[in-house]
């Protein structure tokens, strides 16, 4: 074999190779603690890659950047931080993180990944009945800082004690003090257990949210397009359906 034909045949063979895109720029996608959608599998407060961290979401983000071959890292931080750092920074995101009107514009958007359904939690042994989100105007929320839900109570004049995170709340409604406690559904029951808390009572669900993985809008409209065909890729060899039967769904 001639040295020229030896060099097309490499080229050929390591052209084949899932490699990350040459020329692109790096990038840094942060999640918070939010099982089952997003958690450490360490039990760590913060992870530095992606090894340490799993659930829904998570898994579905990794397979989606593995199949688009654009280098990357993903961390698991507090949701401010992440959701500043992809706010202000070309080439970061967070996930999963739900659309919005209001969030729309300040992001590019890669999904939806999966939806979550807003839920309303009353002490054990409530007798609290909720027709509608109206009925709980007066009484005092739990909530976190940013979070979208209690952003949504906020702006509707509903009162929300906000901590910033969620892992207090369930222990904080079991105390008696707030009376009610907004979260998701699958996450709440997930956030009471680690706290040992027992018997939260799901007294009203609304608003089936999208969840999405949002870019920052200097990141360059190639790369969200890689990341879209992507998420198209998994959905289509089913790596994605997958995924949700492993987490119930």
């Amino acid at each position: 074999m001639s040295k020229t034909a030896f060099l097309f045949t490499a080229l050929l063979v390591f052209s084949s190779v899932s490699l990350p895109v040459l020329g692109s720029e790096k990038l840094y996608i942060y999640t918070e603690s939010f099982p089952p959608y997003n958690m450490s599998s360490t039990g760590r407060a913060f992870e530095h890659n992606g090894d340490g961290i799993d659930g829904l979401c998570t898994e579905m983000v990794k397979a989606v950047l593995e199949v688009s071959g654009l280098d990357h890292v993903v961390k698991l931080r507090n949701w401010d931080y992440g959701y500043n750092r992809a706010l202000n920074k070309k080439n970061h995101g967070i996930f999963c993180t739900t659309y919005t009107e209001s969030r729309a514009p300040r992001f590019k958007w890669v999904g939806p990944l999966t939806t979550n359904l807003w839920t309303i939690f009353a002490p054990a042994g409530t007798n609290l009945k909720i027709d509608k989100l109206e009925d709980t105007r007066g009484l005092l929320y739990a909530g976190y800082r940013g979070d979208v839900m209690t952003e949504y109570l906020l702006e509707r004049g509903y009162k929300v004690s906000e901590m910033e995170s969620d892992d207090l709340n369930p222990r904080r409604l079991e105390l008696g003090q707030v009376d009610l406690w907004i979260a998701e559904k699958l996450a709440g029951p997930y956030f009471a257990s680690q706290q040992n808390v027992e018997g939260l009572v799901p007294v009203y669900s609304f608003n089936e949210a999208e969840l999405y993985l949002a870019m920052n809008v200097d990141t360059p409209d190639d790369v969200i397009q890689k990341l879209n065909k992507g998420l198209e890729t998994i959905k289509s060899n089913g790596i994605y359906e997958a995924i949700e039967t492993k987490y119930g769904l």
